[in-house]
């Protein structure tokens, strides 16, 4: 991937389960973190969730974010990332929420689906990289 040094690479791949660390921008300006689940489709940091949530609507206006992403096994090994939303769609989130399920909790269905909920994938497009440790 474009700007993550060869050193960080294995925190994007399934293998690893990193979790993504998301901040987003309130509407008063305060941050607001989340952890999510992610992957990457080689330019883009895939990641998901439902209309409507907070990130959802923090997103939908305010496309600026920042990421870290921890290393699982040392703590002290990190990317940190600042992006943009570069595009956000419901084609394919439903499939997408259930490849992350199954990199993360190795079942081929997300398991936490509610009724009427409409899955949303977000594309990050990478502005900015530090890796550490």
């Amino acid at each position: 991937m474009k700007d993550i040094p060869e050193t960080h690479l294995d925190l994007l791949t399934d293998e690893k389960k990193a979790f993504l660390f998301l901040a987003t921008l309130m509407p008063d300006g305060a941050p607001q973190v989340t952890p999510v689940w992610f992957n990457t489709d080689g330019e883009y940091i895939l990641i998901n969730s439902a209309k409507g949530r907070v990130k959802d609507r923090n997103m939908r206006t305010r496309p600026q974010v920042a990421l870290c992403i921890l290393d699982p096994s040392n703590p002290y090994r990190y990317l940190q990332i600042r992006g943009k939303v570069a595009e956000f769609t419901t084609v394919g989130a439903d499939d997408h929420i259930d490849a992350l399920a199954l990199k993360y909790r190795g079942v081929p269905k997300y398991p936490y689906r509610q009724e009427g909920e409409q899955r949303v994938m977000y594309k990050i497009r990478i502005e900015k990289v530090d890796a550490h440790g």
